[in-house]
Order: C-alpha cells, then sequence, then structure tokens
C-alpha cells in the first residue's frame, strides 16, 4: 500500500480549498437572495450566476486541496477530459437544484429535491475528479466512508440552499458560507479518507498532465472568476436599494413638473 499525503504543502491547501469553498458558498447565496427578490430574466440570471459561483466554489475547493495529494512510489498526473466532464456536472447538477428551490411553489419539497440533486452532484463532482487520477498502481475505496461523504454532501446542500432561502442579512449569509465552506472541505476529506492505493511501481510514464499543468492554471482560472463575480454583485444594487432610489426620484420628477 503507497502512503497517502493529504497535506503535502502542510496547511496551505487545505486552508485555501476551505477559502474558495466559503467564496463560491457566500457568492452563491448572495445571488440566490437576489433572485428570490427578482422576476422573469432577471430571477433566471442571478440563478445562473448562483449556481455557476457554487459549483465553480466546490470544484475549484476539491483540485486546490487535491494540490497537496500525494502518494508515495509513484508520481500523479490527470486525465484532462475526466477533470474537466467533474466541472461540468458541478455546474449543470447545482444549476438543477438552485432552479428547484428558485421556481418551486411548494419551499420545503423544493428544498428536499434541490438539497439532493445538488448534494449528490457534489458527490459526482468529486468522485469523477478522482477518477482523473492517474497514478502507478490500483485506487480501492472504503465504502462507509464513501456513503458518509455522500451523506455530508446532500446535508451540506441542503442546508446551503435552506440558508439561500431564509437568511437575507449579509452578516448572516457569512456565517452560513463560512458553515458550508466547512462541510464543503468535510465531504472532500472524508472521501478522500476512503482512498486505498496499492502502488505498483513501473517505469511507463503515465498519461495525462500534473497537477502545475493543468489543474492549477485552471483552478487560479476559476478562482478569479469567483473573486469578480464577487465584485459585481457586491456593486449590484438590491433590490430595496432600487426602489429607494426609485422613490427618491419621484418626489423630484413631482416637484419638477
Amino acid at each position: 500500500m503507497g502512503h497517502l499525503d493529504h497535506a503535502a504543502f502542510g496547511w496551505l491547501t487545505p486552508v485555501l480549498s476551505y477559502a474558495m469553498a466559503c467564496v463560491g458558498a457566500a457568492l452563491g447565496l448572495r445571488c440566490t437572495v437576489r433572485a428570490l427578490g427578482a422576476t422573469g430574466r432577471s430571477r433566471r440570471n442571478w440563478l445562473i450566476t448562483a449556481a455557476s459561483a457554487i459549483g465553480t466554489g466546490i470544484w475549484t475547493m476539491h483540485f486546490v486541496a487535491m494540490l497537496g495529494f500525494r502518494v508515495s512510489g509513484t508520481e500523479i498526473r490527470y486525465d484532462v477530459a475526466p477533470t474537466v466532464l467533474s466541472l461540468l456536472v458541478a455546474m449543470i447538477v447545482v444549476c438543477a437544484g438552485v432552479f428547484a428551490v428558485g421556481y418551486g411553489r411548494d419551499r420545503t419539497r423544493a428544498l428536499l429535491l434541490g438539497g439532493l440533486t445538488t448534494g449528490l452532484g457534489v458527490a459526482s463532482m468529486h468522485y469523477l475528479g478522482m477518477a482523473a487520477v492517474r497514478l502507478h498502481g490500483d485506487v480501492t475505496y472504503d465504502p462507509v466512508l464513501v456513503g458518509l461523504s455522500v451523506l455530508i454532501a446532500v446535508v451540506a446542500a441542503t442546508a446551503a440552499l435552506w440558508a439561500a432561502l431564509n437568511i437575507k442579512a449579509p452578516a448572516a449569509v457569512t456565517v452560513a458560507s463560512l458553515v458550508m465552506g466547512a462541510a464543503v472541505s468535510s465531504m472532500h476529506y472524508t472521501g478522500m479518507l476512503a482512498v486505498r492505493v496499492r502502488v505498483t511501481p513501473a517505469g511507463d510514464a503515465l498519461p495525462g498532465a500534473t497537477a502545475m499543468q493543468f489543474v492549477f492554471p485552471l483552478a487560479v482560472g476559476l478562482g478569479s472568476y469567483l473573486f469578480l463575480t464577487s465584485a459585481f454583485v457586491a456593486l449590484s444594487p438590491t433590490a430595496g436599494e432600487r426602489e429607494a432610489s426609485a422613490s427618491a426620484q419621484r418626489p423630484v420628477e413631482t416637484a419638477a413638473r
């Protein structure tokens, strides 16, 4: 069995990955709050932004954490196609869950359906990402820990969507995003604890790209997207602010007439 190191760079990758999960969760929650206060095309656009933020945050969290993953006796590479597929799955399934909440008439049913869908999407993203790992050996999983990681993903997703429906204050959203980030990180590392690797030494070159060749640049790009989108959302006026601005303009227009 190869020795697995989940934090080859010390606390750097766990802390940075947790930060990315929190940013994605906070942005997703804020966008969902904006969506619930909007109608028509505006609601749809906010929900798409929310889904992309949550999906991007989760995917970036996973692969930033994977930068610290090492197995003694073998190098690690990543197959590009499954890695990109894991990102698409995260986006699409999270989008389905967010839309279920954003357009569902029965809030409780929509929350349960959205939480289940989103949680299974998070878990699918994680294990698709792991399927992209290429190393000299065989990878197996502890089924109990795999089941626990999936359960954590579903509970975390349901809690995040509940927060989006019920928490409006920025401070409360911040706390909720910190909790969501911790839950996503817990799901990731629980899933990683399930990994067992039997190394088979070989001289053949592994297919795929190294983490620094592919995963790191993509994670940096997606992280930049999160921070830029966060700035846009922070500067975008809320529905309440737009109404207040419109109310302030009405007396001025009346006086001018």
